[in-house]
């Protein structure tokens, strides 16, 4: 099968709403090229071992680039795309995107990505290695053998990151864990590899659901993790000592609706995939569903947040 690469230019402030565009059209999967966040992790010695274009890390914008089916319904997914995009530029008050298309066939898409991911440092002990790449770990790291395949999960991400870095600090040994919205299963591995005796890993998309299986038995913790497609927490009735969801920030407001009824008590929901200007929203309606701020992380433009009802 070909797949339609369908790029899309832009500034930070509409990354996250172009995003769950693509994932609206059912996209087979989302890359976001972030130049300042690659300048800053080339900075911090955390990318040195990639090998990005100049172009790509000289960018004053960002870019979204989604992948849909070349199909028949590749048009109309197309032009449904093209007015959502308008939309959300016309309501930021900003200039039109720009749109390229290119054509991936299926062994490029799956693989042509690999060359910029490399082993990369998420918190003090936690460490993403590619299936692919050899990592030597020095005392104490705890290894995530990663490959994020279609679901396009690297961790690298500072929402990710800001997860991990809360999963290190919060998380006690053999607790319960459930985390929403998977992907390639990066969370719920690592908090089995922190010491969880029990985690539920859920996403609604199956690619990603095959990509964290995946990843899990590449992992060694089949017994420890499960894995299932689902809408968010419809229907689960595990009570959980921590939840975490790295999603988008109006995801994260529909959650404050079901996480009570599946936390046990004094238990921790991280949150994370939150934009600045969205923050607040979250906060109102975690307050409004009973839930107190433990712990907030953030870098000027994503916020992560613990909460506990």
């Amino acid at each position: 099968m070909n797949w339609q690469e369908i790029s899309v230019e832009t500034e930070k402030t509409a990354v996250e709403a172009i995003a769950e565009l693509f994932n609206e059209m059912g996209a087979g999967g989302v890359i976001i090229e972030d130049p300042e966040l690659l300048q800053k992790m080339a900075e911090s010695g955390q990318w040195d071992a990639y090998e990005l274009p100049a172009a790509q890390m000289s960018r004053r914008f960002c870019v979204v680039r989604g992948y849909l089916p070349q199909d028949e319904a590749l048009p109309e997914k197309y032009e449904e795309l093209k007015l959502g995009v308008a939309e959300v530029f016309f309501r930021l008050g900003q200039e039109p995107a720009g749109i390229s298309l290119q054509t991936v066939n299926e062994e490029d898409w799956a693989n042509s990505w690999k060359a910029y991911f490399k082993p990369v440092k998420i918190g003090r002990r936690l460490v993403i290695r590619p299936s692919w790449e050899p990592y030597r770990p020095a005392a104490g790291e705890v290894v995530l053998d990663l490959d994020p395949g279609m679901a396009f999960g690297t961790g690298s991400h500072v929402t990710t990151v800001m997860c991990a870095r809360f999963l290190e600090k919060y998380l006690k040994r053999d607790a319960a864990v459930i985390d929403v919205g998977t992907g390639s299963g990066i969370l719920a591995i690592a908090a089995a590899k922190l010491g969880a005796k029990a985690v539920l890993a859920l996403d609604n998309d199956a690619v990603a659901v095959r990509c964290a299986l995946e990843n899990i038995s590449r992992n060694s913790l089949k017994a420890e993790v499960r894995v299932r497609q689902n809408d968010l927490l419809s229907g689960v009735v595990l009570k959980a000592d921590m939840i975490t969801a790295n999603i988008i920030a109006s995801v994260i407001v529909a959650l404050f609706g079901q996480v009570g009824n599946c936390l046990a008590k004094d238990g921790l929901f991280i949150v994370s995939g939150i934009i600045t200007e969205r923050r607040q929203e979250v906060i109102d309606a975690a307050e409004q569903a009973g839930f107190r701020l433990i712990d907030e992380d953030g870098d000027g433009e994503w916020v992560a947040q613990i909460w506990q009802r």
